[in-house]
């Protein structure tokens, strides 16, 4: 079923085909045309010493092969031997040019030679094999339609030169028609597989690319509804208390009462906006948190740090903390990005470092909070593939970078001196000055 749906493809594709084949024959066979050819990926520059190499050693067998009865004519088709031992080397910079050199150079060698051979031949055979590397180097750089019409115009050409003969060697014509096309066959195929892995090699680029913005999407994503869940709490705290607010006063003004109703309804209003913009959000969550009712849980804090390292150190990482100074309350979003960072980055050190030892430390100074987790080198390779399931590369490095841009903050992560890795993160929240009241 497939074949055949390929092959109605292919039918319904010809007379585009066809209708564009001018074009690119008169765009490839240019004469003026550059196209060098490229370097191998293994050989270098070898294959291009080998053509030129085959070039002056069969031009000089052809030269012999026409001296050998062309006595009388020898200044002119010697001129035609050079210049078709010419074109090979030309074709590994100029293939189109060098296909119009070499084809009119085998044309005007059989019409100068057929009557002195005795026999109409198109061909010589150290012209024949000439030609067919030049064809080989054209097929090699330009695309089918193209390499079919110059296989074309050489077997015109060989023909024209042959039939005005009265004992056309046509069994010549044949063979040669016969290399021409193997060798136009086998440097279209080559063109295609080259075609074929750089277009795979520019495939695969994109879907990194793609994997790794999805990836920042995916984290931008968690990181909106984590802030949908901090600002929902804030405007339902907000709402509460202007509710309450009019009872804990003995006998409330009606602008009072107006104005803490309106405060109420606006927080209202504002949280029913901020669920329906974000709240689908929740929808591409893990479903695992979902199994396990984590999707509406609140969020987590600081003062939760020393639940995750036990959970960690109950996974068999040997991690230890340090706080250095003076704790104090940070707002909602600080609090929870310092808190995944920690995470992701012990999560990091359990899958990339098994039997390492990591240290967490909370620097609390005056213009924030610096988280840094780093850790020995591994005791052991790490099992499995690096990167996420299935191979693929994770993004909790791209995750905490976004954590700490949103704040304002400042994100280092590389090697750590003895074969470790370290992570830092300065959060600003600068502490608030002292008002003139307090004082």
């Amino acid at each position: 079923m497939t074949d055949t749906v390929r092959g109605a493809g292919a039918l319904r594709a010809l007379p585009d085909v066809l209708r564009a084949a001018p074009r690119v024959i008169r765009a490839e066979l240019r004469p003026g045309r550059r196209d060098p050819l490229p370097r191998h990926r293994l050989l270098g520059r070898l294959a291009h010493g080998h053509a030129v190499l085959f070039a002056v050693v069969v031009g000089v067998w052809d030269m012999n092969h026409y001296e050998s009865f062309m006595q009388p004519a020898t200044g002119a088709v010697s001129l035609l031997v050079v210049l078709q031992s010419v074109a090979p080397v030309l074709a590994l910079s100029r293939p189109s040019a060098a296909l119009w050199l070499s084809t009119a150079a085998l044309a005007l060698t059989a019409a100068l030679t057929s009557a002195v051979a005795g026999a109409g031949r198109p061909w010589s055979l150290p012209g024949l094999a000439l030609h067919t590397l030049v064809l080989l180097l054209l097929a090699l750089r330009v695309r089918p339609t193209a390499s079919a019409a110059a296989l074309g115009i050489t077997v015109l050409a060989g023909a024209a030169a042959l039939l005005p003969h009265p004992a056309p060697d046509l069994g010549g014509l044949f063979r040669g028609a016969a290399a021409f096309a193997l060798a136009v066959l086998v440097g279209s195929s080559l063109r295609a597989t080259r075609v074929s892995r750089s277009r795979l090699v520019e495939q695969e680029e994109l879907t990194a690319e793609e994997r790794a913005r999805r990836a920042l999407l995916e984290e931008r994503g968690r990181i909106a509804r984590e802030l949908h869940d901090v600002v929902a709490h804030h405007m339902s705290v907000i709402s509460i208390q202007a509710q309450v607010a009019p009872h804990l006063v003995a006998d409330p003004s009606p602008e009072l009462r107006e104005n803490l109703a309106g405060i109420r309804q606006n927080a209202v209003d504002a949280l029913a906006e901020l669920r329906r913009v974000l709240g689908v959000l929740r929808g591409d969550g893990d479903p695992t948190d979902a199994a396990a009712g984590l999707r509406h849980a609140p969020q987590p804090a600081l003062d939760q740090l020393d639940d995750l390292l036990d959970n960690v150190r109950a996974a068999g990482l040997d991690v230890t903390a340090d706080t250095r100074g003076t704790r104090r309350p940070l707002s909602p979003g600080t609090e929870l990005s310092a808190y995944r960072i920690v995470q992701e980055a012990l999560s990091n050190v359990m899958r990339h470092a098994p039997g390492a030892r990591a240290v967490v430390v909370t620097h609390y100074h005056r213009a924030g909070l610096t988280v840094r987790v780093t850790n020995t080198a591994a005791a052991r390779p790490a099992g499995g593939r690096p990167g996420g399931p299935a191979g693929e590369p994770g993004h909790g490095l791209l995750g905490m970078r976004e954590r700490t841009a949103m704040l304002g903050g400042e994100l280092s992560a590389g090697p750590a001196p003895g074969g470790g890795w370290d992570v830092t993160a300065t959060l600003p929240a600068p502490v608030p000055l002292p008002t003139k009241e307090a004082s």
